[in-house]
C-alpha cells in the first residue's frame, strides 16, 4: 500500500491522491511516502519516483533485519524495530516486533514496514505536535520518540496482563493461563532484543556519525528530543529486564507448584492402593478351593471382613501419622 502525504503552509497534513502521484510530472519534494507491505510493482514505482534502489526499499520487509544506520551519498537509511500488538481471543493480546525503515533524502522522507502500525498512524491522525513532512530530522526523531513511548506503554500492558493471569492461576492451574504466561515471556524476549538494537542506533545518531552526508541536520530542539528518546529507550530496556526476570521467576515457581501437586496426588494414590491391597490379598487367600479357617462357621465371612477392615484401618492410621495420606 502506498500513501503519500505533504504538510501545507500551516503544517496541516494533506494526503496526495493516487491520480496525482501517478502523473509523470509529479514532484515528491518535501513529501512523506509511507509504504505498508508494498508489492514489487509499488516498490518499483516509488524507486523510480524517489531515486532510491529497490533493494533498499525492500530491506525493512525482511523481519530478520537488524537495526542499523546506513549512509549513502544522497540518502540515509535508519532501520529500527517497532513494537506491534495483535488482539487475540477473550481480551488476550500478543506482542512482537517488526522492522521499520526510514529512508531520508534532502527533499523526501520514506517509511517502509510490513504492517500498518500505531507508530505511523499517530502521525497520519495528527496526534504528534510539531510534525511537518519537510522537517526531516525532527520527523525521524519524532518517530523514534513514538517508538520508545509505545514500548513503555506495551510493557506496562504486559505487566498488567501478567498480574491478571497470576491471579487466575491462584484459583486454578490451567494450561490456558500457563501458555499465556509463556507468550508474554516470549514477547519480553523480542522487546529486549529489539530495544538493544534501537539503543545502538540512537547512540550512533547522537554521536552524529551517521550525518556525514549532511542530510540529517541537527538543531538544538531536535537534539533535546533525541536525548529524551535515549532516556526513554534506556528506561524501556530496564523495565523489560525487570519484567522478564519477574515473569521467568514466576514461571519457575508455578512449574514447581505443579510438580509438587503431582507428587502429592501420586503419594495419595499410592497410599490408597496400598490400603485397598490388604483386603484384596486376604479375600484372595480365603477364596482358595482348600480348607481355610472358619470355613464351616456362619461367622467366618464376617470375621474375615472385619479382620480385613481392622488391618486396613490400622494401615491408614499409620500412613496418616507418617503424613503419607
Amino acid at each position: 500500500m502506498i500513501e503519500i502525504y505533504k504538510s501545507d503552509s500551516e503544517n496541516k497534513l494533506m494526503q496526495i491522491e493516487e491520480s496525482v502521484y501517478m502523473d509523470e510530472n509529479f514532484d515528491p519534494k518535501d513529501c512523506w511516502i509511507n509504504l505498508t507491505n508494498p508489492s514489487d510493482k509499488e516498490v518499483a514505482l516509488i524507486a523510480k519516483l524517489s531515486g532510491v534502489e529497490d533493494d533498499v526499499l525492500k530491506t525493512p520487509l525482511d523481519d530478520e533485519e537488524r537495526s542499523r544506520v546506513e549512509t549513502e551519498d544522497d540518502y540515509t537509511l535508519v532501520l529500527v524495530d517497532i513494537p506491534v500488538i495483535e488482539e487475540g481471543s477473550e481480551d488476550y493480546y500478543s506482542y512482537f516486533t517488526i522492522p521499520l525503515g526510514a529512508v531520508i533524502k534532502k527533499d523526501l522522507f520514506i517509511t517502509v514496514s510490513l504492517k500498518d502500525t500505531a507508530i505511523t498512524r499517530d502521525f497520519i491522525r495528527n496526534r504528534v505536535k510539531g510534525f511537518a513532512t519537510f522537517k526531516k530530522t525532527r520527523f525521524l526523531f519524532q518517530i523514534l520518540n513514538n517508538i520508545a513511548t509505545k514500548y513503555l506503554i506495551y510493557l506496562k500492558q504486559i505487566d498488567k496482563a501478567s498480574q491478571r493471569i497470576q491471579n487466575e492461576l491462584h484459583k486454578s492451574t490451567r494450561n490456558k493461563e500457563l501458555i499465556q504466561m509463556l507468550d508474554l515471556e516470549n514477547s519480553l524476549v523480542y522487546f529486549s532484543t529489539s530495544l538493544t538494537g534501537n539503543d545502538a542506533v540512537i547512540a550512533r545518531l547522537m554521536q552524529n556519525k551517521a550525518n556525514t552526508n549532511n542530510i540529517l541536520k541537527s538543531y538544538p530542539d531536535d537534539t533535546d528530543l533525541l536525548e529524551d528518546v535515549a532516556v526513554d529507550t534506556k528506561q524501556a530496556m530496564e523495565m523489560c529486564s525487570i519484567y522478564r526476570d519477574i515473569l521467568s521467576g514466576t514461571m519457575d515457581a508455578y512449574a514447581s507448584v505443579i510438580s509438587n501437586n503431582l507428587n502429592i496426588v501420586m503419594k495419595i494414590l499410592t497410599s490408597v492402593t496400598l490400603i485397598i491391597s490388604i483386603p484384596t490379598l486376604i479375600a484372595s487367600l480365603f477364596g482358595m478351593n482348600t480348607w481355610v479357617p472358619g470355613q464351616g462357621s456362619p461367622w467366618g465371612f464376617l470375621g474375615v471382613l472385619g479382620g480385613s477392615g481392622l488391618i486396613s484401618l490400622a494401615l491408614a492410621l499409620y500412613l496418616k501419622k507418617k503424613k503419607l495420606l
